[in-house]
């Protein structure tokens, strides 16, 4: 996707230096674009824990990545084994959530494993990062064209009118590497000149739907407004929303959707006004070892200041102001748990199916 007319991805190697990987820091859009420069495992998991990076599927190759530059200081460890899997350790709790985390960290393990030399683990590691990094791409565009004949067919019955779609947090190219989940489907449907606009919500307390989504919805010339949380029961209830597309960090294998705080919220005016509530995700985000999500999944709570400040751009310079009385607590869940009997479907890079074990095994046996 791009960034002042340039294509651009989330995270990559650096050109001259093979042992230098980069990212966006996503905590300064859209006010500042920067380069975090990732140049070992210590920076690989304050980038993970920061929000530095931040979205299930770069989640996950950022850790395929800095289990490279593990093997890469495993160079100095006189038992590089056991560094790469105390790294593999710390890496993992860095963001529990996020099921993507863990996938790739133990595909990365399993081919790290067969290398017999130190030199030969780097080797692997490299090569198997860039492949998940190549991977997700692919998936995502896939989520997008199976994503693109649901607003083809919204399009058709308003006989060429706005198509209308309300997304929550930012489950777009910066949450992956290049297309997006929720976004990929509207990228497409602009590629292919269908009139759609799209309500963001603001997604406190982060505000990555303000922060992120509207950015990159702005750099890529597509129709959007921005609007409070609260504010997406209001367009339903009077027809001003068509469609409803979210990502996912961890689905379940019955549907239940683990996402950004206030997607339960959003899928229960959904189902309320008869909208459809569709979910994108790569089969990576897909956890078929749990049956119920608000029950077995573990909600990631972040630090209270996240809710108590709010960051914007002040006199020309980023600054955190806060908003409510200096001694009062505050609780930040991360995510909810959006019953899969509120959501119409999954957007997979296999097709779209029911939130349902019968619809995930019907497209991914394998998972069983």
């Amino acid at each position: 996707m791009k960034i002042d007319g340039k294509h651009h991805q989330s995270i990559w190697i650096n050109e001259n230096n093979e042992k230098l990987i980069q990212v966006f820091d996503q905590r300064l859009f859209p006010h500042e674009i920067k380069i975090f420069n990732i140049q070992n495992t210590d920076a690989a998991i304050f980038a993970i824990k920061e929000m530095v990076v931040r979205g299930a599927p770069l989640i996950g190759v950022t850790a395929a990545y800095g289990l490279y530059l593990a093997c890469l200081e495993a160079q100095k460890e006189s038992n590089p084994d056991i560094y790469i899997e105390e790294i593999a350790r710390k890496l993992a709790q860095t963001r529990p959530t996020a099921v993507n985390l863990v996938w790739a960290i133990n595909e990365m393990l399993r081919v790290i494993h067969q290398g017999k030399s130190v030199e030969e683990k780097i080797n692997i590691a490299l090569q198997k990062a860039n492949e998940i990094k190549k991977e997700d791409i692919e998936i995502c565009f896939k989520i997008g064209e199976y994503g693109l004949f649901l607003i083809k067919k919204i399009a058709e019955s308003k006989q060429g009118k706005t198509v209308n779609i309300l997304t929550h947090c930012n489950a777009g190219w910066l949450a992956t590497i290049d297309w997006g989940t929720a976004t990929s489907p509207m990228y497409q449907a602009q590629q292919a000149e269908i009139d759609i606009h799209v309500w963001v919500d603001e997604t406190r307390p982060r505000n990555q739907g303000a922060n992120l989504t509207a950015f990159e919805l702005n750099q890529q010339g597509i129709p959007h407004t921005l609007i409070t949380d609260n504010t997406g029961g209001h367009l339903m209830q009077h027809g001003m929303v068509d469609m409803v597309i979210v990502g996912t960090d961890r689905t379940t294998r019955n549907g239940d959707v683990a996402n950004k705080i206030g997607t339960y919220l959003k899928a229960l005016a959904a189902y309320d006004n008869n909208i459809p509530f569709y979910v994108a995700l790569p089969s990576s985000t897909l956890d078929c070892s749990i049956a119920d999500g608000i029950k077995e999944i573990s909600i990631e709570t972040r630090d209270q200041n996240e809710v108590k400040y709010i960051q914007g751009k002040v006199d020309g310079e980023i600054k955190s102001v806060l908003i409510c009385p200096e001694t009062t607590s505050a609780i930040n869940y991360g995510f909810d748990i959006t019953p899969a009997k509120y959501v119409t479907g999954l957007i997979t890079e296999r097709g779209i199916c029911k939130a349902s074990e019968e619809g995930i095994r019907s497209l991914f046996p394998e998972k069983f």
